[in-house]
């Protein structure tokens, strides 16, 4: 296999789709490090590894030899994403911007490599443009072309509000494109028509239009609706280890695949492809296939040692194997006279009710250090230690501590 093949292959791996193959093999084989822009915008203060989707992506360009952009879209930010939002979202506050940007700036560099990272904010150039440039910029395109949108399309048809300045968010985004001269640009399946836009305006500044290449939307640990802090099934990048680990083994076996493809560095394709068969075939457990990519993903984001840590608790509460004094330890605060089990599971955030609690109890499903408990009275008082458990993968480390 040829090298221009083998960068082909690893930029293509996970990709939903690249606009146009043979204009990135072209600029591939002129030898030139490539611009790869990436833009997020700072809405929440923390990424989960659904973000990371196209961070490692990235740093795949990265290892290839190529320059990375990772613009902080600090300016549209305050306009608001319309993707995929059926209402007008409200944008954000300069304030809530800089404060959120400042948190991403050190998260990011758990996957990128800060010597070939560009780190940039699109208030470099929007904040000195005028009233008049903005409107030449709205002038490049119609409002029959923002109504191809899709999400666009469909407010209009149910008569649902579009505001002005949600139609100048693809063009600001792809404006970025035209400052940073980038010969290509990722984004989610989501971000296609903004992706384009950025061709769009190349081309009418005279620049080479960017390459697009999209990548899915990972989905959360409930195997259904994308990752969303909003929906509760992600996983953090700044969590603690035992959390990613516990999280990343909840996850269907069939999504496990998907997450390897998209998130681990350390599995290629083709042993990816001889996994599949061993489990396939019964000669690998799909439980330690998954542990293998929770250890890689806590080791990425909490380090080697703290990845470790993790995974022995899971030993010790799921297999019985070893020390539950590896598993971190969390203050829970109870009144002098204690709390009922119930309440306890809940605030270990175990069970989402009391009601759930019972049933569990009910099911024999609760264990507090590897024994089962059924009594629905049960009192912890302050001072309590232990592992509380609901079924096999569900656990937590706990102290009781008396509120002041």
């Amino acid at each position: 296999m040829s090298e221009l093949q083998a960068a082909l292959d690893l930029i293509g791996r996970g990709a939903d789709e690249i606009l146009k193959t043979d204009e990135l093999k072209a600029r591939l084989g002129v030898g030139r490090p490539l611009r790869i822009k990436a833009g997020f915008d700072p809405t929440a203060p923390d990424l989960h590894i659904g973000h990371t989707v196209l961070l490692n992506k990235m740093r795949q360009f990265q290892d290839l030899g190529h320059t990375v952009i990772f613009l902080i879209g600090d300016f549209t930010g305050m306009i608001g994403d319309p993707t995929g939002k059926n209402a007008t979202r409200k944008p954000l506050t300069r304030e809530d911007v800089a404060a959120n940007a400042a948190t991403y700036t050190e998260q990011v560099f758990k996957v990128l490599d800060p010597e070939r990272t560009e780190l940039r904010f699109n208030s470099e150039w929007f904040d000195t443009m005028g009233a008049a440039d903005m409107v030449r910029l709205a002038a490049t395109h119609t409002v029959a072309r923002m109504l191809e949108r899709d999400d666009f399309a469909k407010r209009y048809a149910a008569q649902q509000p579009i505001a002005i300045h949600e139609f100048l968010y693809p063009l600001v985004q792809g404006y970025d494109s035209v400052a940073l001269k980038a010969d290509v640009e990722l984004g989610g399946t989501d971000q296609k028509f903004n992706l384009l836009m950025g061709r769009a305006l190349q081309e009418h500044h005279g620049q080479k239009p960017q390459v697009v290449l999209t990548m899915p939307l990972l989905e959360g640990i409930d195997g259904v609706q994308k990752m969303s802090k909003s929906l509760g099934n992600y996983i953090g990048i700044s969590e603690p280890a035992i959390d990613i680990v516990t999280k990343t083994l909840k996850i269907d076996d069939a999504l496990m695949w998907r997450w390897f493809e998209l998130l681990s560095f350390d599995v290629s394709l083709e042993e990816l492809a001889r996994m599949k068969q061993e489990v396939s075939s019964g000669v690998l457990n799909p439980r330690d296939a998954k542990l293998r990519l929770a250890r890689e993903l806590a080791v990425r984001f909490c380090g080697e040692a703290e990845a470790e840590r993790a995974v022995a608790g899971w030993h010790a509460v799921v297999r019985g194997e070893g020390d539950t004094s590896a598993l971190p330890l969390s203050d829970i605060q109870a009144p002098a006279e204690g709390l009922r089990i119930q309440a306890l599971l809940v605030a270990a955030g175990l069970a989402g009710s009391n009601s759930e609690a019972n049933r569990k109890l009910k099911e024999r499903a609760v264990r507090i250090d590897a024994e089962v408990v059924e009594d629905a009275q049960r009192v912890f008082a302050p001072g309590f230690e232990g592992v509380l458990q609901i079924g096999k993968r569900n656990f937590a480390r706990v102290r009781l501590v008396e509120a002041a």
